[in-house]
């Protein structure tokens, strides 16, 4: 299982840094993603982070603003999210999958966990 959390009400241009928590399995075998969903919108991608952590992507419109990171350790990843705007609004998944950028691949999903950027 999949765990987010960490979202809450932002004002714009303001932080927040979300975490997934993996129970039951370890995710280290795992691509690591964060994907989110606006009211009305389809789901979209945000970004992943490889196995090693080494490789990371990123979607254009949060690129040089979130930052995903891994904690193999704790079993959790992380979405650091600055400069937010109202746009980041959604609910925001983590999940795990087999491959990067092959978004088709993810096979585990947390429940979501609301960001709201008040402008």
């Amino acid at each position: 299982q999949l765990q987010a959390s960490g979202g809450g009400l932002v004002q714009a241009g303001g932080s927040l840094r979300l975490s997934c928590a993996a129970s039951g399995r370890t995710f280290s075998s795992y691509v690591m993603g964060w994907f989110r969903q606006a009211a009305g919108k389809e789901r979209e991608f945000v970004a992943e982070i490889s196995r090693s952590g080494g490789s990371t992507f990123y979607t254009d419109s949060v690129k040089g603003r979130f930052t995903i990171s891994r904690d193999s350790a704790k079993n959790t990843v992380y979405l650091e999210m600055n400069s937010l705007i109202s746009e980041d609004t959604a609910v925001y998944y983590c999940a795990a999958g087999l491959f990067l950028q092959r978004p088709s691949t993810y096979q585990f999903w947390g429940q979501g966990t609301l960001v709201t950027v008040s402008s």
